[in-house]
């Protein structure tokens, strides 16, 4: 990539005054070879996966824009140790303000629909959570029906707030043309939620876990990843022990399942974008939750070396196939080889993301959940 691509009018490069040279980092730490925006828009040709900062918070509770948060988690990110050093990174540095938010959100949008591609995939850190809309822009551009996974206390559609980021997955789930083939919402905390707006999430036949079921089975989550496009990740979604800077609930995620959630969205073959947004460097002083944003994208990472391991299902002797049947459905469920991961075929032959448990309720004839709630959906 070079700057006729016209990139360059929507980012800035990477503040190098709060992070060393790269001559100042140790010998393996991130520092020493990710491709950073500094004097000129790096190449992204090689690159495995994209970072892009956005400081946009004009869609929040009284926000700005500052891309001081983007920087924070960076200067920690850099200096964490790389231990896949096959992994390509490059980073394009932060988006430019815009005149308005939605200048901000259009400059996302483009960036993020330039760099996903060839294999590529984008992690954006910072700003508000109704950032989530560029991203998913991103594939509506292009038409792309999208399956999403959201990880957040609340869930955003609050139409009585007038707060962009209460109230953007209305946009986005309701929009017309709509490219959202299905929902996954994780670890909403039930008293922040209304009743009613779980029943239409159902009716939708979208799956909403609540954060008792995430934190009691968090293996259970990672199919619907898997099978996920792009994935969102809000800061609310954190206990304030791990995420001080962010919406400050006393309960929520830990910072190790935090971690391994984005590890899941890491290894998945399918997923190629993830946002991580509400942090606010201003309530994050000691720089604890940059810390955490920074070993989240880490984990990334580590979860795209597992992704970068699996078989392709045309690949001889790459999976363990078991036949069984449940309720009169004969079905064949896959286990990888070199992951342990498991999959199952649907009557209409294609292959959806799930656990071993799936494979054991079916050899019990009990009909897996997760198959009945696909076959629900229209």
């Amino acid at each position: 990539m070079s700057d006729r691509s016209g990139l360059t009018d929507f980012l800035e490069p990477v503040d190098n005054s709060p992070l060393p040279s790269r001559d100042g980092y140790r010998e393996g730490q991130l520092g020493k070879y990710v491709d950073a925006y500094e004097g000129e828009l790096p190449s992204i040709d090689g690159a495995d996966l994209v970072i892009v900062g956005c400081g946009e918070g004009r869609g929040d509770f009284g926000g700005t824009f500052d891309n001081a948060g983007p920087n924070s988690i960076r200067r920690q990110l850099y200096a964490l140790y790389h231990w896949h050093r096959h992994i390509r990174v490059a980073d394009l540095g932060n988006i430019r303000e815009g005149s308005h938010l939605s200048d901000s959100l259009a400059a996302l949008r483009t960036v993020v629909s330039e760099a996903r591609g060839s294999g590529r995939k984008v992690v954006i850190i910072g700003g508000s959570h109704d950032l989530t809309l560029a991203q998913y822009e991103a594939y509506r551009s292009v038409e792309h029906h999208v399956e999403a996974t959201v990880v957040d206390a609340y869930i955003d559609l609050a139409i009585d707030l007038p707060v962009k980021s209460r109230n953007f997955l209305m946009e986005m789930l309701t929009g017309d043309p709509n490219f959202i083939r299905h929902y996954n919402h994780l670890a909403f905390q039930s008293y922040l939620v209304h009743p009613n707006m779980l029943e239409t999430m159902d009716k939708l036949r979208f799956d909403c876990h609540r954060l008792g079921h995430v934190r009691e089975a968090i293996e259970e989550m990672e199919p619907a990843i898997r099978n996920s496009d792009m994935a969102s990740f809000d800061l609310a979604a954190m206990q304030h022990a791990s995420a001080p800077g962010s919406a400050m609930l006393p309960n929520g995620l830990s910072g190790e399942e935090a971690c391994l959630i984005t590890g899941y969205c890491g290894s998945s073959t399918k997923l190629d974008t993830l946002g991580i947004y509400g942090y606010d460097p201003v309530d994050d002083p000691a720089g604890l939750s940059a810390r955490q944003v920074a070993q989240m994208v880490w984990y990334f990472i580590d979860g795209m070396r597992k992704g970068m391991t699996e078989a392709s299902f045309d690949e001889p002797g790459g999976f363990l196939e078991y036949h069984t049947a449940f309720a009169e459905v004969e079905t064949v469920f896959l286990q990888s080889r070199r992951t342990g991961r498991w999959w199952m075929q649907m009557p209409d032959g294609s292959r959806i993301a799930c656990t071993q448990r799936d494979y054991l309720q079916a050899g019990n004839n009990e009909i897996p959940e997760r198959w009945l709630r696909a076959q629900e959906r229209p």
